[in-house]
């Protein structure tokens, strides 16, 4: 026997994932994850007995209820189902797939349409932050169709502005959680810093590399994925974040002098694989290192204006631009805002089956 559970697919931003709401899942946290390691098709190098891609931008899901929290419509449960182990992680964010959340609430009557852009706030149950997705919502529907085209997806479609307040240290307590804006690390100098994702930033060519390597290239470099994964188990105490051993944070982001026209180029590991692009939160955090002096990320680009800045953050197929309004007073870093746009598609809505016996 198996048993059947409303499930929608959409891609959000450069990830996809399996959209739920809460009702529709077991109270029960374990019988929960056993249901969306089964949705995925996890423990699997293919996922091929569920509907992960078989890597971990595809094997994403958002877990939706209404919110009771003042002032917030909905909350939004984030769960990076991990493609070879049965493991489902809730440590971080994922602002990819939160640019779906807005969509889905309201298709699912927990948030009413209102007027041609309905704003949709959104408690991201991961890290207790807010975020504020405004939807493109004419004659009272949401429109996914329009001219916005964000590098990592083809075409183009409606555009999801998304909006924080309030995201500094949303995993690890603080922006700069080992209370340093330089750490050395496994004998390499590092910015630990968390502006939404905990982030592990490193100078490229101090990881042997040029910063300008293909996806393929960097997934074939044992030698570099060891070297990297030795500094994220040792930054993770130093984050507050304990063992890190089975968790997907902190992301590790080798950087360098932009190659085209932007302020930085990048290189994400998720941690374990290389992101084809850089995670929404990643590349937030990482423009707000280019903001702070003295950081690795400051240190690359030089002197700039750091009052008010629109970031483009180039990653291996093309860039993403972060809005930060950031203010330095006496060494403290005050972050008034952080946004950026996003796009997202529903892609088919249905039933998933799972075994009985995971249910």
């Amino acid at each position: 026997m198996q048993t059947g559970i409303p499930c929608t697919m959409m891609r959000g931003g450069t990830s996809k994932g399996a959209y739920f709401l809460a009702e529709d899942l077991p109270d029960d946290p374990a019988a929960r994850d056993r249901v969306l390691l089964a949705v995925m098709g996890s423990p699997d190098n293919r996922q091929i007995d569920g509907l992960g891609g078989a890597n971990p931008l595809t094997s994403k899901i958002a877990i939706v209820s209404p919110s009771a929290m003042p002032d917030t419509d909905i909350d939004y449960l984030f769960a990076q189902v991990v493609v070879d182990q049965p493991v489902v992680g809730y440590g971080q964010n994922c602002g990819n797939i939160l640019a779906g959340v807005g969509q889905f609430a309201i298709e699912k009557d927990l948030v009413k349409a209102a007027g041609p852009v309905t704003d949709v706030t959104i408690h991201m149950v991961n890290s207790g932050d807010k975020a504020i997705a405004s939807i493109s919502t004419p004659d009272g529907a949401v429109n996914y169709e329009g001219n916005a085209q964000i590098d990592g997806v083809p075409g183009t479609a409606a555009p999801v502005p998304l909006n924080f307040l309030d995201t500094a240290g949303s995993m690890c307590g603080a922006l700069l959680p080992t209370g340093n804006i330089m750490d050395e690390i496994g004998g390499v100098e590092v910015t630990c810093i968390d502006n939404g994702m905990p982030v592990v930033l490193l100078r490229a060519a101090d990881m042997g590399i040029s910063g300008t390597e293909s996806v393929a290239e960097l997934e074939a470099n044992e030698p570099l994925k060891k070297r990297l994964e030795n500094i994220r188990l040792k930054a993770g105490p130093t984050m507050t974040l304990d063992d890190v051993s089975t968790n997907t944070v902190p992301k590790m982001t080798m950087v360098s002098a932009p190659q085209n026209g932007g302020f930085i180029s990048t290189r994400s590991f998720t941690p374990h694989r290389c992101h084809s692009t850089i995670g929404v939160f990643a590349a937030v955090t990482v423009a707000t290192a280019c903001l702070i002096p003295g950081t690795v990320a400051a240190n690359i680009i030089g002197k700039h204006n750091r009052k008010i800045n629109s970031l483009l953050v180039e990653h291996p197929t093309g860039s993403m631009a972060v809005d930060i309004d950031l203010e330095l007073d006496n060494g403290e870093v005050n972050i008034k805002r952080s946004g950026f746009i996003r796009t997202a598609r529903k892609l088919y809505e249905g039933t998933v089956f799972v075994p009985e016996t995971e249910s």
